[in-house]
């Protein structure tokens, strides 16, 4: 399944699944196949991601040991974070912010 957001003040924004059922769960969304974020919502969403994407970095900030680490022969594991999954998303809020816009998916 893709969430595929829209909004009158931004382009469409097309999330996998998984990406896009944990922004909403952030957000305290329903990450059912239909949705809406209010504009009068947008606000605490942001505050939201932003948060989460905190605390994530905290929990996973670099001990200075990465690499001791890192074995010869083996590539280092590289993981995405909630920041650069819920970039474009902050991007289209922020924008939809500033429009006083919604934001819908599954419609």
């Amino acid at each position: 399944m893709i969430y595929k957001f829209k909004s009158k003040a931004d382009g469409d924004l097309i999330m996998l699944e998984p990406s896009g059922r944990r922004v909403l769960e952030i957000l305290g969304k329903d990450a059912g196949p239909k949705g809406i974020i209010t504009a009068e919502q947008i606000p605490g969403a942001i505050h939201a991601l932003e948060r989460a994407i905190a605390h994530e970095e905290a929990i996973h900030k670099p001990s200075g040991t990465e690499g001791a680490e890192q074995q010869e022969g083996h590539e280092p594991t590289v993981s995405i974070t909630l920041r650069q999954r819920a970039k474009p998303f902050l991007d289209m809020l922020r924008r939809c912010e500033t429009a006083h816009a919604d934001v819908v998916w599954g419609v």
